[in-house]
């Protein structure tokens, strides 16, 4: 399959006459041909239109056909080959290897929510008996949960499939039974154009509806926008900056009809460095891997380390000045997260009282970032909120707290995030059991002696936490319970039999796990 600079509606490519545009290959800070269309006030209305029209039809397919779909999709990206790979290397400078586990790891969530779709759960369904000699008489009530409606998904520039065309967002959308409509990013256009008509190809051979699945081209200010202002789009899934995502959850809060956003936006994902734990040779290694891994261009990044004053805590910034000093500068994702993250650096070297302690090897390359490490007194940190912005990229700033109760209040102060760290040992148990419950109120997913960097897709686990790390603290972006936000319950009252989704059908015909009358009944 070639790049043809085509984007997808309603499963036919075409080319946007709104302008071009061109991917750039960081590694050289150079355009790639082809030029990509952009996208029109009418194909955007085609594309909403056909969604609206395709809800109803594909929400009511069975839980087979749907599955088999995110199934299909999967294999139709592993037929793509080589050719995907080589067309993200070249568009964002991420190396082979980190693409292909990329590609896995897309594909893998596909088959996961066909998993989550067969198995039924996610639709919550219960049924509550009629109780006609009761007084008040209670009415037969059933209860299933149903898609929200078609939703436009925007493209993450770090994770060029993962969380992109058939990423995440898109993959639990569809297993909720909603049409989805994205809006590629365009540091990867190449890669989206080839994974969308993947997708569009996927829903041709399932014989769903074309408006099932579309693919747009076009800035997120003026497309993306318009996208999330449409009627037909009923919810919003965005992986990106903060100022993004506070732009669209406006957006979103001033229509007609308001609508959800769920924006995975900025976090710095603390990491506390507990005494004991400071013993560990092994921990500047693990935690300068961490921090440069993918050039720093994680969600997870540990932004941000805290530590108590004193030998053990020295021991690490020296070693770790080593370890950090042995990495070789990295290509970021495009010129513009480059631009920033060299002003986000300046910033920080400039505010009084950050000391720059590690600096990686630097490069006259474009678009190559060199990692640091900066360190800051506690008290200082306390009192400007500067510090907590996020630097989207190698660097991270050391808190250091002149004891425990300066280290907690520091936790205590820090915004929503993604991810805490904590590094412990059993010497350690006091202070982490009274750190615990402050992680429990800030973030969404704790870790103990490990880095936030790496995202399992699995049943238990939360990319999400507290704003401004995202939008809705009660949900997750990755994982099976990511399906949840794109779903709302319906409650049926005295409906006739042969009018109940076969969810709720008395005879259970699907084999769905239910709650009757208030207990949970297996196939029955």
């Amino acid at each position: 399959m070639q790049v043809a600079g085509e984007m997808i509606i309603g499963g036919k490519a075409l080319t946007g006459k709104e302008g071009t545009i061109k991917a750039i290959d960081p590694s050289r800070n150079a355009e790639i041909e082809p030029a990509f269309g952009l996208a029109s006030a009418a194909d955007l209305e085609q594309a909403a239109q056909l969604a609206d029209a395709a809800f109803d039809p594909y929400r009511n397919t069975s839980l087979e056909v749907r599955a088999k779909f995110l199934e299909t999709i999967a294999d139709r990206i592993m037929d793509l080959g080589p050719a995907l790979i080589e067309r993200a290397m070249q568009e964002t400078g991420l190396p082979q290897a980190r693409l292909e586990g990329e590609r896995g790891r897309t594909v893998n969530q596909l088959k996961l929510f066909a998993k989550v779709v067969r198995d039924g759960r996610f639709q919550s369904a219960t049924l509550d008996s009629a109780l006609p000699e009761r007084t008040p008489p209670r009415p037969d009530l059933r209860l299933r949960k149903i898609g929200l409606g078609p939703v436009a998904v925007f493209g993450a520039s770090n994770f060029p499939l993962a969380f992109s065309v058939a990423g995440g967002d898109t993959a639990s959308a569809l297993a909720a039974g909603c049409p989805v409509i994205v809006k590629a990013h365009s540091a990867h256009l190449g890669t989206s154009e080839l994974v969308g008509k993947a997708v569009a190809k996927a829903v041709e051979e399932s014989g769903l509806p074309a408006g099932v699945f579309s693919m747009i081209i076009g800035s997120g200010q003026t497309v993306g926008q318009a996208l999330v202002s449409h009627p037909a789009i009923k919810a919003v899934g965005f992986t990106g900056s903060r100022a993004g995502g506070l732009a669209l959850m406006k957006t979103a809060a001033e229509r007609k009809e308001p609508i959800p956003v769920y924006a995975e936006m900025s976090s710095i994902n603390p990491v506390f460095l507990l005494p004991g734990a400071l013993a560990n040779d092994k921990l500047p290694q693990a935690f300068a891997d961490s921090l440069t891994m993918g050039a720093g261009q994680f969600c997870t990044n540990p932004g941000l380390l805290i530590g108590i004053k004193g030998d053990k805590l020295q021991a690490f910034v020296d070693a770790t000045a080593g370890t950090i000093g042995a990495k070789a500068a990295s290509t970021m994702l495009t010129p513009g997260i480059h631009k920033a993250y060299l002003s986000g650096v300046k910033n920080l070297a400039g505010v009084d009282g950050v000391q720059q302690v590690a600096a990686g090897q630097g490069t006259e390359a474009p678009c190559a970032a060199q990692a640091f490490l900066y360190q800051v007194p506690a008290k200082k940190f306390l009192a400007d909120d500067k510090l907590e912005g996020e630097i989207f990229g190698p660097t991270s700033l050391l808190v250091v707290a002149e004891d425990e109760a300066e280290l907690l209040a520091v936790a205590n102060h820090v915004e929503g995030q993604l991810t805490g760290a904590v590094h412990a040992t059993a010497d350690d148990r006091d202070l982490a059991a009274r750190l615990l419950p402050i992680l429990e109120r800030k973030v969404g997913r704790i870790l103990f002696n490990g880095f936030g960097t790496g995202v399992e897709v699995a049943h238990a686990m939360v990319h999400g936490g507290p704003f401004p790390s995202t939008s809705d603290s009660r949900t997750t972006s990755v994982g099976a319970s990511a399906i949840d936000r794109f779903l709302r319950p319906v409650s049926y009252q005295d409906v006739p039999s042969y009018l109940l989704p076969t969810s709720l059908a008395d005879d259970n015909p699907e084999k769905l796990p239910r709650i009757v009358n208030g207990d949970l009944v297996w196939n029955a």
